[in-house]
């Protein structure tokens, strides 16, 4: 019987292409024994018979709940193509004896890359100044200046895979950085040129903040509106890991009344946003759907991450960066004998 994977279908845009480009499906193609196809889920929660008969799923938005897997009985392993899983209920898979993984080393690079990208563009007004010519207004440009990185501090909160690629990138720059993160190796940190802190002794100091960090439980809204007020009038906010980290309304509010200097968002606490949701009119604001990382090298490395996944697991071996490793012992999956 064949080894059959079933990647989601917002994969493809409308008229049938890999949105994405190039994500790698020549390896799936030139792999014995397996079957791949795109499952009936664009978007929402995926339905159980759009699973059944698979053993595995590599998934982008489409969400994976416990009755996903009601019936699916061959499915052994979600792959999501990128880090964060917060689509996937990590809980119900591992019930079910599912593994599910991620493909930190296709978004390190890109995703710190991006995050760079915003900070300076933000420091620099970039949109602001995009739209001054637009508008015609070229002589208005001695009022927005931008502010320089060198001699500035940069807090990370979240100090992970993309964190410490950040701080790589960012080391030439000439900025203090520091980083508040409970988990983070303060050996590895110092050896890094980074100061581990408090949280709230980092958004008191930083220049520039930087969230990094996963959502869970713990880090839901833990940019509350009380952090918020303890940064610099000069700060800049920049989000480029999940929307709910920060209290989106609490930080319109700050952005509205001047209380920092502006933030840089790729992300926000519902995607889409509302049109009509008062921080898509304000000027101090750079907004990216989601979308900031994305690039040829992104899609290639997750993809090929992602791939690699489903066919360890076909071959028997144990794929690369489980987020649910006690799903192994499990037994479904423990009669694999995977390796």
């Amino acid at each position: 019987m064949p080894f059959r994977i079933g990647l989601t279908r917002d994969f493809l845009t409308d008229d049938g292409r890999i949105g994405w480009g190039d994500i790698g499906l020549a390896a799936l193609d030139a792999a014995d024994g397996v079957e791949w196809d795109f499952i009936e889920a664009v978007d929402g929660d995926i339905p159980p018979e759009a699973v059944r008969g698979y053993d595995a799923l590599i998934v982008l938005t489409p969400r994976v709940t416990a009755d996903t897997l009601k019936g699916a009985d061959r499915l052994v392993l979600v792959a999501r193509f990128g880090v964060g899983y917060d689509n996937v209920d990590v809980e119900a898979c591992t019930r079910h004896g599912v593994l599910v993984t991620i493909t930190p080393d296709g978004v390190r690079g890109p995703v710190a890359v991006s995050a760079l990208t915003m900070l300076l563009a933000a420091a620099h007004r970039l949109g602001e100044k995009d739209r001054l010519v637009r508008a015609g207004r070229w002589h208005d440009k001695l009022d927005y200046m931008g502010t320089g990185v060198t001699g500035r501090t940069l807090g990370l909160v979240g100090w992970g895979n993309i964190g410490r690629e950040l701080s790589r990138l960012c080391a030439p720059l000439g900025m203090r950085q520091l980083a508040a993160d409970p988990y983070a190796d303060p050996e590895r940190a110092a050896a890094a040129g980074v100061t581990l802190v408090e949280l709230d002794t980092l958004l008191a100091e930083a220049d520039f903040v930087m969230v990094t960090c996963a959502l869970t439980p713990e880090t839901h809204h833990l940019i509350d509106a009380g952090r918020l007020a303890g940064m610099k009038p000069t700060a800049y906010l920049v989000n480029v890991a999940r929307g709910p980290i920060v209290d989106q309304a609490a930080l319109t509010e700050v952005l509205t009344q001047g209380r920092i200097a502006g933030a840089a968002l790729d992300v926000f606490e519902v995607e889409p946003p509302d049109p009509a949701d008062p921080l898509l009119a304000l000027d101090n604001v750079l907004l990216s759907p989601h979308a900031v990382a994305w690039t040829d090298e992104l899609a290639l490395g997750n993809g090929r991450g992602a791939i690699q996944a489903a066919l360890d697991v076909a071959a028997g071996r144990t794929p690369a960066y489980p987020v649910n490793p006690a799903a192994l012992d499990h037994p479904r999956l423990s009669s694999k004998a995977l390796r």
